[in-house]
């Protein structure tokens, strides 16, 4: 056979099994009747369709089995969906805040790099990875508290946390709620501050009618199971900066000097042509080495799940505003026992979860409550570390904090959260209200 033909019947072949592909997904993931009390009500989970099913398994048949044609297919997209210059994949959203971090600590930076003992300000009510990277960089986390209800910094307690040392600030949107960019964009100029969002659980979130994850110096998104699109594990750094891109991309595939794509070589024109650090004229850039980095790229089989759901984000975005406002009109009732969440001013916020806070009325504990709910099967989660100061990972940890954590510390012990991700729908949603009401009037 020859070569067209054999490609011509490797076509028609692949035709056929992503065809019986979509088949096999409407026999092995039918839509299940929602019965109250016996079926699961998750705080989050992944959604998909046939046609990501589909779009994975097409990129399987490539064998392509580590970054390709779908990475770049959506790091294009992405950024233009998000509003930014550059878009790179990486394996997690935990990596992506690792590569923020570490590109701001390159030599290339000269006097803006972050140097060991530099201080970032970032929350103790926050998850663990936004404050990692942080760390294991030698920098110091300073720590300051929230608000109750948006659940972010404010201005004042974000500026008396600036020191001499002062050189970055850090924060998340707290479960997809901005926190206030322009006062964080007005000390970062007043000081000479990078800034870095944490985006992980606000895609699609905007301020002042701008997406977030455009306002930072860098920004980060994840792609895990639990968040706005999934790619099952996966993540991104966003910025429109070229040379923070190409730092990003250096500390993300090995620390290497080369900006070769996988499988590519000599797009500089002059591979064997360069003399950088100590060794000899000519050796091979792919070799050569800036940055100590790591392999943190995601597999093509990952970003195609990835443009397949891209297409989706819209639909899923307004599916999140849309529940949480129903759980935010259907609690209000009861709002001598919690603390319900509100957005920040001037923002919109593509909604993670719907966070409570009990207040000194109710006459019950989180603690009673959310084993109430478990036991109906609705989930439940707290916002995360609560307190990370207290967490026995950070006990020995160089920090500073400014001001007491009064907020984080109601947060640790009054606060949970409740879903409202797409795969959620209205009487999944009257459920977790109607069971909150029973437990109150009980």
């Amino acid at each position: 056979m020859s070569k067209t033909a054999s490609t011509t019947k490797a076509a028609e072949l692949r035709e056929q099994i992503l065809a019986l592909v979509e088949q096999y997904h409407s026999e092995a993931f039918p839509k299940e009747e929602f019965i109250p009390g016996k079926s699961a009500v998750p705080v989050s989970g992944r959604v998909f369709e046939a046609d990501d099913v589909c779009s994975l398994v097409d990129s399987s048949l490539d064998f392509w089995l580590t970054t390709g044609r779908f990475a770049k297919q959506f790091e294009k997209s992405f950024a233009e969906f998000v509003g930014v210059r550059h878009a790179m994949l990486c394996n997690s959203g935990s990596s992506a805040n690792l590569l923020a971090v570490s590109a701001l600590t390159s030599i290339k930076l000269g006097d803006k790099r972050l140097k060991p003992g530099d201080e970032v300000i970032t929350v103790a009510a926050g998850f663990p990875t936004t404050v990692n990277p942080v760390i294991q960089n030698n920098l110091v986390p300073v720590f300051v508290d929230i608000e109750l209800g948006t659940y972010d910094p404010t201005p004042e307690r974000l500026a008396a946390a600036i020191s001499p040392k002062t050189r970055a600030i850090m924060i998340a949107h707290t479960l997809g709620n901005p926190f206030n960019i322009a006062a964080v964009q007005a000390l970062a100029k007043q000081h000479g501050l990078w800034v870095i969002e944490d985006n992980c659980d606000a895609l699609g979130s905007t301020y002042n009618g701008q997406m977030t994850g455009t306002f930072g110096d860098l920004a980060t998104v994840s792609f895990y199971p639990a968040h706005h699109i999934t790619m099952g594990e996966g993540g991104c750094v966003l910025t429109n900066s070229g040379p923070l891109k190409t730092l990003v991309e250096s500390f993300r595939d090995w620390g290497r000097d080369c900006w070769c794509d996988p499988g590519v070589a000599n797009t500089c024109g002059k591979r064997f042509e360069w003399q950088l650090g100590d060794l000899p004229f000519g050796y091979d850039h792919k070799y050569i080495y800036g940055h100590v980095g790591y392999n943190l790229k995601l597999t093509d089989m990952q970003a195609a799940i990835g443009v397949s759901q891209l297409k989706k984000l819209p639909n899923f975005i307004a599916a999140r505003k849309k529940n949480w406002q129903f759980l935010s009109q259907a609690l209000e009732p009861f709002q001598d026992y919690f603390i319900l969440p509100k957005p920040t001013p001037n923002s919109d916020p593509s909604w993670f979860g719907f966070l409570i806070t009990l207040t000194e009325k109710a006459h019950f504990t989180r603690t009673e409550l959310v084993r109430f709910l478990e036991s109906r099967r609705i989930g439940t989660r707290q916002l995360f570390a609560g307190n990370l100061t207290m967490q026995p990972a950070y006990k020995d940890t160089p920090h500073r904090i400014v001001g007491d954590l009064t907020n984080t510390n109601t947060v640790m012990n009054n606060s949970f959260w409740v879903g409202v991700y797409p795969g959620l729908d209205e009487p999944m949603l009257q459920y977790i209200v109607d069971s909150i009401a029973e437990y109150i009037h009980r």
